[in-house]
């Protein structure tokens, strides 16, 4: 007893529990990634398709016979080559005969095999299948060993490594999947577009993105509709990841019954019937107003959707509604992610992130692979056979002598033994002589031989000719893809919009004023302006956001829905977005989180921003002539033109180069004439000429613009005076205090000093917390960490003296509570003219309008929420922010 204990003790293995589970977790995860959820680059495949594709290959269920049921199919792979459920065989089957998702079908598919409103298909024992033409070629030359043959999942049969494919169908039928820590999403293209950049590839390897997509210039979905910019699609080509913007093909028709929008092509992966259903469903509920009805009147004709709009609406605005509110407008998520060779094994596999140049790349090293050692397979075969016919050719010039010697021979061996002594020959030619049939004996038949063996010589020359000259190899590699191109070449099915500005947003949305908030953890969302209410001075305010715990509103921005903002972050990016895409939330709301809209660094967060109305990027005019002034946390200063911000990036671009310990506090649009006070948390301020500061380039650091007490101080805000006789100045400090002052009391001198005292900073007021210009057309809203909001009118804070302490704006009425953020907007007076005149389309003479603010307190405007309307204009026109 004591002995089995032993020996079984001896069989247990300790090991670490969590070592254990690591290395099982990445054995699992390397499976998944490599053999089921990720396709080869050099023929788009998972193994799934790999082996369904051969199966019907080896089951003869090709094109040019009858159909074959799917449940035989199935059931063959299953049997030889993939040991898995047969639903997903039979999944994978399916999804390859379905001509909604596989731009070029691989399988010809007979009966039930689904619809594009999500029917499932029947089931595999009343569908039948086999392979298209396309699917043949996929497999073309299989068997002349220009892939690897490995053996299957019990070692007894062989099963192709990757196929030899002459259609680059990763690129060409796209592909999904879901792995483990990874996922891959690849739109479909035109495959005479594809061929032809292939083509362009193999004669200037060292083209770049750009040149490829002359040949290539967007995906091509098989359900046809637009691409909507091509902005997206340059990130996917450039990258491998990007979003590709795609719009239904819809157009208003019109009778004496009204206006109806009719839909003839959706996006491709829409569900038909579910977007109808949820258009359906936006009717009733209220929120899609100017519909009557939808209906599905799709037939043989092709797909028809018809939505009938009322009498009293306008179709026009309804259908951009449509395009906003449902899948009509969608995107494709490209993640172009797939299985790569090593190169010294291409046995070993890893996934890699593809751009276009790297996706035709990798193709076309394993054209060239194949063609080579098809290329050499053939040569071999054709050596063989000129050594045979060879010796034939003898035989037949000695033909008595042969005919005696066979006779006189006892045995095949024997004839054969004396065959090879007489006329030198090797066993081979000696059998193929023995072997050989009396009509060869003929003389018509002979000089066949000599005909046949002379052509031979000619192709191993030019087989061998291929393997020598690699431009040969080239021009064969070119000629296959080409006669691909002509058999199954098509004309592009989905249209491209290059301009996606075409679809003019701001003709959706009313340009009303609305408060920009972002909270300490970095979540945003838009508010109108009216659910802001006005108090009197000194008043506790009113409930802010709801954020979760240790969060809260810490920037707060005013703006328009018709402006467009340029981020900068506090690590010196610039990102690009519109305020209407800014998802909007009620006053108490959390909002959204920011990195969910823009590209933003992990560790970095937005602090600063200008506003731009409709394109105002796009007008050289104003470009040429504006600047971005920067300033930082340890008084640098920058100032860069305008021009250099008007092309931003969806992952950003690099605005300022900053310092180590360093990061942007303030970013101010200025026309290159203006005036700049820097004031720092000490209470002092500095004013100078914006001239005093040379034009830098973008990623510049920029010049010291304001001298630092030392320790924790720094910087809190910049403004641009824009006019002295009617603007004062405000601050700020962090227990409520503020005040304000004329601009003449700061002395103007040259950049870098340490300025005037701004502020009596003392325990009861505590340390500036932010500057602004004002005049009393303006509002101050302030907030505190605990989320209280207040607003309140500048013409109630009297002008003070430069060093006074000022008087109290807020009371914190919450213990170590102190002010977050401070905004200026314009007054409740004005505002009630501008909501009236917020609706308006603007004129042509305000259509390059432009504005700058911060996000810590989009402050130093020279006018504010509903800026682009005259009521509310405050300053000169010297920035070009005004339009009187």
């Amino acid at each position: 007893m004591d002995e089995n204990q032993t020996i079984d003790q001896d069989r247990i293995m300790k090991v670490n529990i969590e070592e254990e589970m690591k290395s099982s977790y990445i054995d699992y995860s390397m499976s998944v990634i490599v053999a089921r959820a990720l396709p080869d680059v050099r023929d788009g495949f998972k193994p799934v398709h790999r082996r369904i594709l051969y199966g019907m290959l080896g089951l003869g269920n090709t094109s040019d016979k009858p159909y074959k049921k799917c449940a035989r199919v199935v059931g063959d792979v299953l049997g030889k080559y993939h040991p898995h459920g047969d639903s997903s065989v039979y999944g994978a089957l399916v999804r390859m005969g379905q001509e909604w998702n596989m731009r070029y079908k691989l399988v010809d598919g007979q009966g039930n095999f689904g619809s594009v409103d999500g029917d499932s298909p029947a089931a595999m024992r009343y569908t039948e299948c086999r392979l298209s033409k396309m699917g043949e070629h996929i497999m073309d030359d299989i068997d002349k060993d220009t892939v690897d043959m490995v053996n299957n999942f019990d070692d007894t049969l062989k099963e192709p490594a990757v196929m030899p494919t002459m259609i680059p169908n990763l690129l060409v039928n796209g592909g999904n999947g879901i792995a483990v820590g990874m996922a891959t999403n690849i739109p479909t293209h035109n495959l005479g577009e594809v061929i032809d950049g292939c083509c362009a590839y193999i004669d200037n390897p060292d083209i770049d993105i750009e040149g490829l997509m002359s040949y290539i210039p967007a995906p091509d979905f098989p359900t046809g509709a637009y691409i909507y910019g091509l902005d997206g699609v340059r990130s996917a080509y450039e990258t491998g990841r990007g979003r590709i913007i795609m719009r239904a093909k819809a157009e208003i028709e019109s009778d004496d019954h009204g206006d109806r929008i009719v839909v003839d092509e959706i996006p491709y992966g829409v569900n038909k019937q579910q977007l109808i259903e949820y258009i359906a469903e936006l009717v009733k509920e209220g929120k899609l107003e100017g519909v009557s009805n939808v209906n599905d009147e799709t037939g043989r004709q092709g797909m028809r959707i018809v939505v009938d709009v009322k009498r009293d609406a306008n179709a026009k605005v309804v259908l951009n509604k449509l395009f906003k509110m449902t899948a009509l407008q969608s995107s494709f998520s490209v993640n172009c992610i797939a299985l790569v060779p090593n190169k010294n094994d291409h046995s070993l596999l890893r996934p890699k992130l593809l751009n276009l140049k790297e996706c035709i790349g990798y193709f076309i090293d394993h054209r060239h692979e194949v063609t080579i050692r098809r290329t050499q397979f053939d040569l071999k075969k054709a050596h063989e056979r000129a050594h045979i016919l060879k010796g034939l050719i003898i035989a037949c010039d000695n033909i008595d002598e042969v005919v005696h010697i066979i006779r006189a021979s006892k045995t095949p061996a024997e004839a054969q033994a004396n065959l090879e002594k007489r006329f030198n020959l090797d066993n081979i030619q000696s059998k193929a002589i023995v072997d050989m049939r009396l009509s060869q004996l003929t003389g018509l038949r002979m000089e066949q031989l000599h005909a046949e063996y002379e052509e031979l010589m000619k192709r191993i020359e030019y087989l061998q000719q291929i393997l020598d000259d690699p431009e040969l190899c080239k021009k064969v590699m070119k000629d296959e893809l080409q006669n691909v191109k002509q058999q199954y070449g098509d004309v592009r099915r989905t249209q491209i919009i290059p301009d996606e500005h075409e679809f003019n947003a701001e003709d959706f949305y009313p340009n009303d004023p609305v408060v920009i908030t972002v909270s300490h953890l970095g979540y945003i969302k838009r508010t109108p302006l009216s659910d802001f209410r006005e108090q009197a001075r000194g008043g506790v305010g009113s409930k802010g956001a709801h954020t979760r715990d240790k969060d809260f509103t810490e920037y707060i921005y005013p703006a328009t829905m018709h402006q467009t903002m340029l981020f900068f972050t506090k690590k010196g990016r610039c990102y690009w977005l519109h305020c209407y895409d800014i998802p909007e939330g009620e006053k108490t709301s959390k909002g959204r989180a920011i990195q969910n809209l823009l590209n933003i660094d992990p560790g970095d967060s937005v602090n600063a921003f200008l506003r731009l109305r409709g394109r105002g990027l796009e007008n050289e005019e104003f470009v040429n002539s504006h600047y971005v002034v920067f300033a930082t946390k340890n008084g640098t200063v920058k100032k860069t033109s305008l021009k250099e911000y008007s092309r931003p990036r969806t992952n950003g671009v690099i605005a300022i180069n900053i310092a180590e310990g360093d990061e942007v506090v303030d970013v101010r649009l200025t026309n290159g004439r203006n005036e700049l006070i820097l004031a720092d948390r000490n209470g002092r301020a500095v004013r100078f000429d914006e001239a005093d500061i040379r034009t830098m380039g973008r990623t510049a650091t920029g010049v010291r613009g304001m001298r630092l007490d030392g320790g924790d101080d720094a910087v809190v805000g910049m403004i641009v005076v824009n006019d002295a006789s009617k603007e004062s100045v405000m601050v700020v400090s962090e227990e409520g205090y503020g005040k304000r002052s004329e601009v003449e009391d700061y002395r103007k001198t040259s950049r870098g000093g340490k300025g005037v005292k701004t502020l009596a900073v003392t325990d009861k007021t505590g340390r500036l917390v932010a500057i602004k210009n004002v005049t009393d057309e303006n509002d101050l809203m302030i907030i505190n960490k605990s989320g209280i909001v207040i607003r309140l009118a500048v013409a109630d804070v009297r002008i003070m003296g430069r060093a006074t302490q000022g008087v109290r704006l807020i009371n914190l009425t919450k213990k170590n509570d102190v002010i977050a953020s401070v905004c200026k907007v314009m007054s409740s007076e004005l505002e009630a003219m501008v909501e009236a005149e917020s609706r308006q389309k603007f004129s042509e003479n305000n259509e390059h309008f432009a504005q700058s603010t911060t996000a810590a307190d989009a402050q130093d405007a020279p006018t504010e929420v509903g800026e682009s309307q005259e009521p509310e204009m405050e300053g000169d026109d010297q920035n070009g922010n005004t339009d009187e």
